[in-house]
């Protein structure tokens, strides 16, 4: 067991019962509190100090079939331009009064753009990514850098770049958004701003300038000595994110250590410049088990979201269990103990999570507990 105890309640005080007198007058001084805008933290505390965090999220499956249909159906109703700006439906966890957040820091949706279609430039100050699930077609245009978008890429949009899209293909596309919308909402540090009508690139390169610049294993161009705030490199391409992952199950094979568990391989998405997350307030890993592996059961401070990219499996979080394949998205709250089984056939899994804004804060825990 670890050395702090986490089955343990909070001890509430008991009071001994007031007279009737005491109790008036008191009823009279929590009148003239909340008048006020004051709370007394004793009757309170319970609520503001938890023994451990009770997070008001709820664990929750996202079916990508029914995300993948409404989405087809909004592309026929609803156009893309300016004030809507883009195509995307928002994960609401039931949890979150309503509000489109799939966690209290994070924001999940699915962005769907009809062939031809482009979608106009602009920036806010909120970290923003893209992971591909399915077709190609679309290009990202990232601070005038055109980024081609294809199945199991994972794409980055710092805060206050500029970007938009532009879909040459005869096919729609749809894909996974994430942005830290929640977080900058609750800072009140949003920031949004239009850019131009038409995309400041239209072409449709085979590899950005980031990638030819930045993404070769091991170098960096010396013309840019310095740190960066968010990782240099615009797209993180399927096939060395797929290699990467195969190779640490054939150096397992070949009995050398490089997993993260028995059948478990996962890789983290960086900043080059740094070899921390790839944005400061989002972090993103690709996880592939064989069939029948099993994660290790966790509980942790933050927020995770998983989207399954292909095979099947089994999420357990809390209580709930929830059965997944294809293209659905479930997500973990903040210290609810998850793990998740491989199917029969294996799977592979994208996930994001907030936990670099806990690790800066110095309030990221970790407790693994003895067992499933």
């Amino acid at each position: 067991m670890s050395e702090h105890d986490y089955s343990t309640k909070h001890v509430e005080y008991v009071a001994p019962e007031p007279t009737a007198e005491e109790q008036a007058e008191l009823d009279d001084m929590y009148a003239r509190m909340d008048e006020t805008y004051m709370k007394p933290l004793w009757r309170q505390i319970g609520g503001l100090m938890p023994n451990t965090p009770e997070p008001s999220a709820v664990a929750h499956k996202w079916d990508w079939e029914e995300l993948y249909k409404l989405a087809q159906r909004s592309g026929e109703l609803v156009p893309v331009g300016r004030g809507g700006e883009r195509r995307a439906i928002g994960l609401a966890n039931p949890g979150l009064g309503g509000n489109t957040y799939i966690s209290p820091t994070l924001w999940a949706a699915i962005q769907y753009l009809a062939p031809g279609e482009n979608a106009p430039e602009h920036r806010h100050s909120q970290n923003a990514f893209r992971f591909i699930i399915e077709g190609e077609g679309v290009w990202t245009v990232v601070n005038g850098d055109a980024v081609p978008m294809k199945r199991g890429d994972f794409l980055i949009t710092p805060g206050w770049a500029f970007h938009g899209h532009h879909n040459i293909a005869t096919e729609p596309m749809a894909w996974l958004d994430g942005l830290d919308i929640p977080f900058a909402h609750q800072m009140d540090s949003g920031f949004f701003e239009y850019g131009t009508e038409k995309l400041t690139d239209e072409s449709t390169p085979e590899y950005s300038r980031s990638e030819r610049l930045w993404a070769h294993p091991g170098l960096r161009p010396v013309a840019f000595p310095g740190r960066t705030i968010s990782s240099p490199i615009g797209r993180f391409a399927w096939d060395h994110t797929d290699k990467a992952l195969s190779e640490q199950l054939a150096l397992e094979d070949a009995g050398f250590p490089g997993v993260v568990s028995p059948g478990h391989a996962a890789v983290r998405f960086t900043n080059t410049t740094t070899g921390g997350d790839v944005m400061s307030t989002i972090r993103a890993e690709f996880h592939r088990l064989r069939a029948g592996a099993s994660t290790t059961p966790v509980h942790e401070v933050g927020n995770r979201v998983f989207q399954v990219f292909e095979g099947s499996a089994t999420a357990h979080v809390g209580d709930e269990v929830f059965e997944l394949r294809h293209g659905d998205i479930v997500n973990v709250p903040s210290w609810k103990k998850w793990h998740i089984e491989a199917g029969t056939d294996g799977v592979d899994l994208f996930c994001f999570s907030d936990h670099p804004i806990f690790e800066k804060l110095d309030l990221a825990r970790t407790y693994t507990p003895e067992g499933i």
